[in-house]
């Protein structure tokens, strides 16, 4: 087995259902990763481990899932120089827009990406890490350009005629 180049890291196994779509993407294009239940509440200092062992063990980026309070991603940017990618998940009372906010207000200083909350952010956060990786890897760049392409075909080929 490769070893994995990309994290997906959740708070809980409840967050599967929006994280999935991130490991969706990362297996279409054939990036090695790995997907855990690693909780900056229920277990810090496993968290702490997974964060500081993350660059020796070879990970790029890590796409961090993270519901409620959402601290996972950034506490994950504050132990790691690896590139945090923070997905906003759905909470049951404010929808995520909890989670969205305290992930886009890290300080200065420690940096994460903040995507969409839900699926389309979990995806776009895989596709981000892609787009990283194909900087230094041609075939992995080319499988990028040509799902951009058949996005752009599927959205033409949905266009309205043009109207006279």
């Amino acid at each position: 087995m490769t070893n994995p180049i990309v994290g997906v890291v959740m708070g809980s196994s409840s967050d599967w259902d929006t994280m999935q779509h991130a490991v969706q993407i990362l297996e279409q294009f054939g990036v090695p990763h790995e997907a855990r239940v690693v909780s900056a509440h229920r277990m810090p200092d496993d968290m702490f481990a997974y964060a500081e062992g993350a660059a020796a063990r070879g990970l790029k980026a890590i796409i961090a899932g993270a519901g409620g309070a959402a601290h996972l991603p950034g506490m994950l940017a504050a132990k790691t120089l690896v590139p945090v990618l923070g997905v906003p998940v759905a909470s049951r009372h404010l929808l995520g827009v909890d989670s969205l906010h305290s992930i886009v207000q890290m300080p200065k200083g420690v940096p994460v990406a903040t995507f969409a909350i839900g699926a389309a952010g979990a995806a776009n956060a895989a596709l981000f890490a892609v787009a990283m990786l194909a900087g230094d890897d041609a075939a992995l760049r080319e499988r990028l350009a040509q799902f951009r392409a058949e996005q752009t075909a599927a959205a033409r080929a949905m266009a309205l005629p043009p109207v006279a």
